[in-house]
């Protein structure tokens, strides 16, 4: 089978270079053709450049960039579907230079960047990351898995393990979240379908994988210390998930997110606010006691949870980005809270109010005996 490579067989043209003016690039938001320190570039303040025709499941992107010295984020989306509501990103933060998150990979699922539930090894990386001078960045996507090379083309500055949103073919895009970047030479080159493998972490013991998730309803149209009743439990069109390892319950894969304007994270003084626009989606599990007895429950979630056992509340914190303080990230794990659950023979029903700001949204839940 011949494949095709923007109408021309990879054979004859095995790499694609799109210079800043072409009409291949759909601009969005702040993007223009443009020229710096001698180059022609595309410039993008808070904008997006995405190649128009052209899908592509494995392959390798080079690109040159140059950043300003100021807070920013850029980098590059692909395999994104139709809309851009799915797909992966990977990006730099310039204000982050050498710091473990200079550099992040995230899934996109229902328009949501889940940073705070996707963290650590294979997701995030320290590099030094210049300024306003050009340096290359090169990433090759392979099956299942992806790696980002910055400055160095022989060791790569991140290894994406374990590409998330599922989305095996799709779109590419240049972007800048927030400060101002500059591209130029742009290349593409489709390589060899690999095997599609997954290199997932196991599933540590106690981990609570089944549950139904509700619809997402209006945050502040509900009193979230309050638990469902029974009848409003019942006319619930419950959806049955199961938490992916290590463990998360990422509620974005299923319901889109939401978008607020988070009005504390310019004023923190303004934390305790209501915040216009919060989902709330309920999740539910049952947990089997063959006595009375008192269990241990690890949780991390994003961004905001209550904590209901049979039918009462016992916990509601919030963890959203820089609510505990200025800097907090939100960043999810099971160690972030701890509950203590008073069991009854029997079955119990747990049920969690768990609502979304912005950066992930979603939890993760380990029972385990007391000391």
């Amino acid at each position: 089978m011949c494949v095709l490579f923007a109408g021309i067989p990879v054979a004859a043209q095995a790499t694609l270079s799109v210079p800043p003016d072409s009409p291949r690039w759909d601009l969005q938001g702040e993007a223009k053709a443009d020229e710096y320190q001698g180059r022609k570039c595309l410039t993008m303040s808070g904008g997006a450049a995405l190649l128009k025709d052209f899908e592509m499941r494995d392959g390798i992107f080079e690109v040159d960039v140059a950043t300003s010295p100021t807070r920013g984020f850029f980098g590059i989306m692909f395999r994104l579907d139709k809309d851009g509501s799915n797909g992966e990103e990977v990006y730099l933060r310039p204000h982050k230079s050498g710091l473990p998150d200079a550099t992040q990979y995230t899934p996109i699922l229902n328009t949501g960047r889940n940073w705070q539930i996707y963290n650590g090894p294979g997701f995030t990386a320290a590099v030094d990351i210049p300024k306003e001078a050009w340096f290359h960045l090169r990433l090759e996507v392979a099956g299942a898995q992806a790696k980002l090379y910055v400055k160095d083309m022989e060791k790569p500055a991140l290894v994406m393990n374990d590409l998330k949103s599922g989305i095996q073919k799709g779109q590419i895009a240049l972007f800048v979240l927030l400060g101002e970047s500059r591209f130029s030479n742009f290349q593409i080159r489709t390589t060899p379908d690999v095997p599609w493998e997954r290199h997932l972490p196991p599933m540590p013991p106690g981990t609570l994988t089944k549950w139904s998730l509700s619809p997402s309803y209006d945050a502040l149209a509900r009193n979230l210390e309050h638990p469902l009743s029974d009848s409003e439990s019942k006319a619930i069109s419950w959806q049955d998930v199961e938490a992916e390892p290590p463990g998360f319950v990422p509620i974005n894969r299923y319901r889109e997110s939401p978008h607020p304007r988070v009005s504390f994270e310019g004023d923190f003084s303004k934390r305790l606010e209501p915040q216009p626009g919060m989902k709330v989606v309920y999740a539910r599990t049952s947990i089997h006691s063959d006595q009375v007895q008192v269990k241990r429950l690890s949780i991390g979630y994003s961004d905001d949870i209550s904590v209901f056992l049979n039918g009462k509340i016992l916990y509601r914190g919030r963890s959203a980005q820089g609510f505990r303080d200025p800097g907090f990230l939100g960043i999810v794990n099971p160690e972030n809270d701890t509950v203590y659950l008073p069991l009854r023979k029997g079955n119990n029903e747990l049920v969690l109010a768990v609502s979304e700001l912005g950066g992930g949204w979603g939890f993760i839940c380990r029972l385990s005996d007391l000391d």
